[in-house]
Order: C-alpha cells, then sequence, then structure tokens
C-alpha cells in the first residue's frame, strides 16, 4: 500500500479566525494555541468560535459534496472522521501537527431486531466504541494533541499533557500523546477503573498516578498541577476536544443522507458529550445543512444524576453531588465542568434528562447484547433510558432513534463476566449465560443441545 497523500496547500497553510470567547459572553478573543482553559475575566468555560461569514462562502450543498467526497480517502488528514471536516475544527492547523489515528467514521448500525423488541423499528446505535482506543474519546483526542503538538513546534514552555480520568479519557490521551511523542500524565481514581481501561495508558508509556480520591478529587489536583503552564490540562473543560467530539452528530447527519433524526439519546458524566453534539448542530443550522436539531436526550446513572436532578428543578440552579458507586464508572462525575453548556444543548433541542438505575442499566445493556450488540455499561445506561421513554409515550414508533454508544463492551469485561457468573451485588442478571461444563461424551452433549434448542423455540413462541 503506497504512503497515503497530503492536503492540497491550500488547506494546509495557517489561517485566522479560529479563537476561543468566553461561553457566558465577556468580551475578547484569544489564540486556541494559548494555554488557556478559562475566561480570564470570569473563569468561566470557554468555547471555539467560528466565523461564520468566511464558512458561508460555500453554500450547503458544496458543503455536503466536499465532506462526502473526503469520507474513507487515503489523502492525508481527512480519512479521519473529524479532520474530513477540517474547516469546521482547527483550520488552522498545519498538517505535520495533525496527530490522527483515522478516529471517527464509525458504523450506524441498524439495531433492527433490538428495535423491534422495543417497538421502534427505526432505532439506530452509533458505535462510537469502534475507534482507536475504543471509545469516543479518540474525536477530542486527536484535536487537543494536535493543537499541542503545534504549540510546542512554535517554542510554547509545554512540556507534557495531562488528565483525570476515569478510563477512557486516559486511554485516548496516552495513545495520541505517544503517537506524537509527548509526554503525558494520567491521573486516575485508584480501583474505579477496570482492568482493560487500566492497561491502556500503562502500555502506551504515560506516567499513571491512581490517586486515593474519586474523579472529582482527581479533578482538583490535575488542575492544580498544570497551573504553572508547563503540562497541559486534557480534560474536557478544555473546549478544544468539543471540537472534535461535535463531529458525531454531524457524522450521522451525513450517514443519514444529510436528514436529521428525530431523538439522539447519549450517556452523559461531565456534560462535554452532549455540549459537542449540540453544538455541531448549531454550526450546521448556521450554515443551512439542516433546518432542526434532534431533540437531545441526556441519560445519567442514578448513581451519578447531578444533571438530572438540575433538569427536574428547571435548571434553577447547578446541581452538585457526592457520586456514588455505578457500574457506568466513566459517567460517576457529581460535579460535572460542562453544565452551562449541557443546559442549552437540552434547551434549545427541547431535549430531556433521564436516568437509570443500576438494575435498569445492566439489564438493558445485557438485552441489547443477545440481539449482536457488545455494550459498555454507558451505552446501557442510554438504552435504559431509551426504554423508559418507550414506555412513557414520548419515543414513539415512527420515530427515528440514535443511541450513542460511548465505548466498545470489551473494554469492560469485569462487568460482562460479572453478570453471566451472577457475581455483580444487586442485580438479577435475568439474561445471564453462563458456560456449560459437560464431559467428553457426544450423548450428554447432543442432549444438552436438544433442551437448550427446546427452550429457545418455546421463548420465541
Amino acid at each position: 500500500m503506497s504512503a497515503p497523500t497530503t492536503a492540497e496547500p491550500a488547506q494546509s497553510k495557517e489561517q485566522s479566525g479560529t479563537q476561543f470567547r468566553c461561553f457566558g459572553g465577556c468580551p475578547g478573543r484569544h489564540s486556541v494555541f494559548e494555554v488557556l482553559y478559562t475566561c480570564p475575566t470570569c473563569g468561566g468555560l470557554l468555547e471555539v468560535e467560528h466565523p461564520l461569514e468566511p464558512l458561508r462562502q460555500r453554500n450547503p450543498y458544496k458543503w455536503q459534496s466536499l465532506f462526502d467526497s473526503r469520507s474513507s480517502t487515503t489523502t492525508w488528514p481527512y480519512g479521519s472522521g473529524v479532520w474530513g471536516l477540517r474547516e469546521w475544527v482547527i483550520p488552522e492547523l498545519r498538517d505535520e501537527n495533525i496527530v490522527s489515528m483515522c478516529e471517527g467514521n464509525t458504523n450506524l448500525f441498524w439495531a433492527d431486531r433490538l428495535g423491534q423488541q422495543l417497538g421502534v423499528p427505526d432505532l439506530w446505535i452509533k458505535l462510537c466504541g469502534n475507534s482507536h482506543t475504543g471509545s469516543f474519546k479518540d474525536l477530542g483526542m486527536t484535536v487537543l494533541v494536535s493543537v499541542v503538538k503545534q504549540m510546542m513546534a512554535r517554542g510554547s514552555s509545554v512540556r507534557a499533557v495531562a488528565c483525570a480520568s476515569t478510563g477512557d479519557t486516559s486511554a485516548a490521551l496516552a495513545a495520541y500523546a505517544a503517537y506524537a511523542g509527548i509526554p503525558a500524565i494520567i491521573f486516575l481514581p485508584a480501583g474505579k477503573v477496570s482492568t482493560a481501561q487500566l492497561i491502556q495508558p500503562v502500555a502506551n508509556g504515560a506516567r499513571v498516578l491512581a490517586l486515593d480520591t474519586d474523579f472529582d478529587g482527581c479533578m482538583k489536583i490535575v488542575q492544580e498541577v498544570t497551573a504553572d503552564q508547563s503540562i497541559y490540562l486534557a480534560n474536557s473543560m478544555n473546549s478544544l476536544r468539543i471540537e472534535g467530539q461535535k463531529t458525531v452528530g454531524i457524522e450521522i447527519i451525513r450517514q443519514f443522507d444529510w436528514e436529521v433524526p428525530d431523538w439522539i439519546v447519549i450517556p452523559v458524566g461531565n456534560l462535554g458529550n452532549i455540549s459537542a453534539l449540540h453544538k455541531g448542530f448549531r454550526l450546521m443550522m448556521d450554515l443551512g445543512l439542516i433546518t432542526r436539531m434532534p431533540r437531545l436526550v441526556a441519560a445519567q446513572a442514578q448513581s451519578a444524576n447531578p444533571f438530572y436532578r438540575a433538569f427536574q428543578a428547571g435548571f434553577s440552579n447547578k446541581v452538585s453531588v457526592t457520586a456514588q458507586d455505578t457500574l457506568a464508572n466513566a459517567i460517576r462525575i457529581g460535579d460535572p465542568v460542562s453544565y452551562q453548556k449541557a443546559v442549552l444543548a437540552i434547551q434549545e433541542s427541547d431535549g430531556i434528562v433521564e436516568q437509570a438505575s443500576e438494575e435498569e442499566l445492566t439489564e438493558a445493556a445485557a438485552r441489547a447484547d443477545l440481539t449482536g450488540m457488545m455494550c459498555c455499561p454507558h451505552t446501557g445506561v442510554a438504552l435504559a433510558v431509551l426504554q423508559k421513554l418507550i414506555q412513557r409515550g414520548e419515543i414513539q414508533r415512527h420515530h427515528r432513534t440514535v443511541v450513542i454508544s460511548t465505548a466498545h463492551g470489551l473494554k469492560f469485561t469485569d462487568f460482562k463476566v460479572g453478570y453471566h457468573q451472577k457475581t455483580l451485588q444487586q442485580i438479577a442478571c435475568r439474561h445471564a449465560n453462563p458456560p456449560v461444563y459437560l464431559p467428553a461424551d457426544a450423548s450428554a452433549v447432543r442432549d444438552n443441545i436438544d433442551q437448550w434448542l427446546d427452550g429457545q423455540a418455546q421463548r420465541q413462541s
């Protein structure tokens, strides 16, 4: 196979225009290549701003044709689902500084059998776990690490990148930093990350620090450590990651031939992912590619549900909680950083916030697995919330609905094994399917198979 060709020179030259601005409206703009995570005036969240007038020089049809033509190309860096949308991400990045492992362009899976069982035949699962490190976090990390690489090439004082994580963020940061040759430091809550998630940053050579605290405690420490600007903070309070993650929504629309689904259900913790979805849809509306937004559903684990509680109170105040243990450990977050952005996402999309118990999320994941999927517990949260909204009549049979699966189920083998061995505490494990141990005897094997097939036939009748 020949080496990939690079983008045309006009696309690789540095441009001006993309800047940080205060999400709360404070005056001033700041370079995206500056070490800056929050507004210097109010301390609030920043947002990457794309001037619309230059983007409007292409009409909607030309944007659609351009992005469609780049899908799965070998021309660097357009084979990436993120960098195929380069002009809408960080156009100022030079080709040689883009750190990409062909992330994105993940399968939009028609969940025909599961949809028929649930009564919503137009059900689709966006399999974001089919990515380099097994989660949607790759989409944001390709942008952040690429920006850091360009900063370092310009002589920045940044020496390393760091994040607090419950698993998937650390895996993505470690892999992309290793690919770029940038040192990475990972802060994990000790004993609260799956083995498969822990080994990823270890194998990629990151400095992994397991702290005796929860995610929110790790987040406080990493913010202190990165305060001197020599280590670059890679958590979702850094709005560069939103630029990559917003491409999920754009990609879904492109995969539906630029038609908008009725609902999108996504599991949420720190709230960066739903904020990113909304940002992508808002940009497409501003440029005339779509005329409406899908209704967004934020799905939370009941054990870590501050956003759900705030929604129930009409978003009158931000709610913070001490997150309790949950099998969906990646969203075990009690003080979400991207709260204000997520509130806007729900309000502008006429969205809903709902929660799922441990029993509900576990059984929903197992039920989906029986139709051919391999669900992580966080996808189980989204599927359980989907079932609730169907039962309430919110999501109806004729609605086109997308559930975003944020990570691959094989990253959570302990969760899967515990379910099928019925060792998960206080979970009924109704769909458990443990291995059957038999003697090496053909007659015993045939008898067991016959009994099993008879049982399968009775269940389907």
